[in-house]
């Protein structure tokens, strides 16, 4: 955790918009209260949430990609600990890699909420429970609801260009 330089944009105006949550089950104490949190965020920036779970953050990335088919933003929820062998470092890649896939071949938002971390302490301490220094399920949804309004605006300014009426 940086601890510095968050933009420190708690809502949008994100009316009409869809969430999709996607959540791993592992290490389930955690995620339950992050995917609790994305909800709440989505409904406080006036967006619907839609929330599933997978067993874990490998699982991800292709529930993403059905979500982003379907919703305006994806936000991807889970807890990745690092252990005494390289898994950590190849379930790290293949889901950051893969939800980066996702947002760049759908076009859509896909927030990265996958905490990777060294200590359980870490992950409590990023996952908004009361206490944390950080909200990851609160922070993610509003970054990727905030990239949606973004493009909604490049493409308002795209289509009141001379000749696209």
């Amino acid at each position: 955790m940086a601890g510095f330089g968050e933009p420190g944009v708690t809502e949008v105006d994100a009316a009409g918009l869809t969430v999709g949550v996607v959540a791993a089950r592992w290490h389930g104490e955690l995620t339950d209260h992050m995917a609790e949190r994305a909800r709440e965020a989505a409904e406080a920036c006036g967006a619907r949430a839609v929330v599933a779970r997978v067993a874990g953050s490998v699982e991800l990335p292709v529930v993403a990609q059905a979500m982003a088919r379907r919703f305006d933003v994806v936000v991807a929820l889970g807890v990745v600990l690092r252990g005494a062998t390289a898994h950590f470092d190849y379930v790290c890649q293949s889901v950051t890699e893969g939800l980066t896939r996702v947002a760049l071949d759908e076009g859509k938002p896909v927030a990265h909420g996958v905490l990777t971390v060294d200590t359980i302490e870490q992950a409590r301490d990023r996952a908004g429970l009361p206490g944390s220094a950080e909200d990851k399920g609160w922070a993610a949804t509003v970054a990727a609801l905030d990239a949606a309004l973004a493009i909604r605006a490049l493409d308002a300014a795209n289509a009141h260009r001379v000749g696209f009426a």
